[in-house]
């Protein structure tokens, strides 16, 4: 029985598991080839550029150990939602272990005003969701970043965030808000606070009944965003690794109730292109496994 839409929802409402982010896009994909034991000398030009990135995603998601049992949804870069994957659709091939599709719909940050970077403007936006909804995919990301606890820039930032996300829920796909807090701000604990206060303003002011998820940086204060966990607009808040290692990402989850991760880094990070397929599916099989104790066992 394939996962419809009501499916799906469900499933990220009350699963027990996380989502992986498979979204690095094209300024970050030499990294994160590089990470990956692929130097940048493995190709001449963008598409056999891409071409790798899309044989390393393809090798994640038709794992055995990428399932839906623990992994509950997948965030995608837009070229990986037009690829294939064991000769499927990528958001087929998801959909088919179980796992929920989402697309990564921002062209990058504008550069930093008043503390924060706003997302580009994205003029092609309605196509793009339209095309997504057509491949079957659940939800979407949009990604902004904030460096210090400025009010009026964190304000600007969440208000570009629910905009989108209304572009989004009118095209019927559930939008990933994700206004992250850079961990290294000196200012990261007021940040977090005035973050909390600008969301829980967007959502009261929310009509109708739809929900919108969170993408949050794990706050410095455990506990601080349990309003948004419990918020009747919020369907599920996950949290981004943000630059901690797997081990320190993992133990700030575990302090905070109701929060599931979204690592990208943290759960890709002892992949290697050289490794067997063996050592390839026991090395993701324990990442897996530790994300999903973070996600799903909460400290005392």
């Amino acid at each position: 029985m394939q996962m419809q839409f009501e499916d799906m929802k469900a499933k990220i409402e009350g699963g027990n598991g996380f989502i992986a982010a498979l979204d690095q896009s094209g300024g970050s994909t030499p990294k994160a080839l590089k990470g990956y034991g692929i130097e940048e000398d493995a190709w001449t030009n963008e598409e056999e550029m891409f071409g790798l990135i899309h044989a390393m995603r393809s090798r994640i998601i038709t794992s055995p150990v990428f399932s839906g049992e623990k992994v509950l949804g997948a965030i995608l870069f837009e070229r990986t939602m037009d690829g294939e994957a064991g000769g499927k659709s990528v958001p087929q091939a998801l959909i088919e272990r179980g796992v929920v599709p989402f697309i990564k719909i921002d062209k990058g940050l504008e550069d930093e005003a008043n503390g924060v970077q706003l997302m580009k403007p994205n003029p092609g936006l309605d196509t793009l969701l339209h095309r997504a909804k057509a491949l079957g995919v659940f939800g979407t990301k949009e990604r902004s970043v904030i460096n210090l606890a400025n009010r009026e820039g964190i304000a600007a930032v969440v208000r570009q965030q629910f905009e989108v996300g209304q572009q989004v829920l009118a095209a019927g796909l559930v939008p990933i808000i994700e206004p992250e807090v850079n961990i290294k701000s000196p200012e990261r604990a007021e940040a977090d606070q005035i973050l909390l206060e600008e969301i829980l303003k967007n959502l009261d002011a929310m009509t109708g009944d739809d929900k919108v998820m969170l993408k949050l940086s794990l706050p410095v204060k455990a506990g601080l965003f349990d309003p948004l966990v419990d918020h009747p607009r919020v369907l599920r808040v996950v949290a981004l690794s943000g630059g901690f290692s797997r081990s320190e990402a993992c133990v700030e989850l575990a302090k905070n109730r109701g929060i599931i991760a979204s690592f990208s880094r943290a759960l890709l990070n002892d992949l290697r292109h050289q490794m067997s397929d063996d050592e390839f599916n026991a090395s993701l099989g324990e990442a897996i496994d530790e994300i999903h104790g973070a996600s799903t066992k909460k400290a005392a």
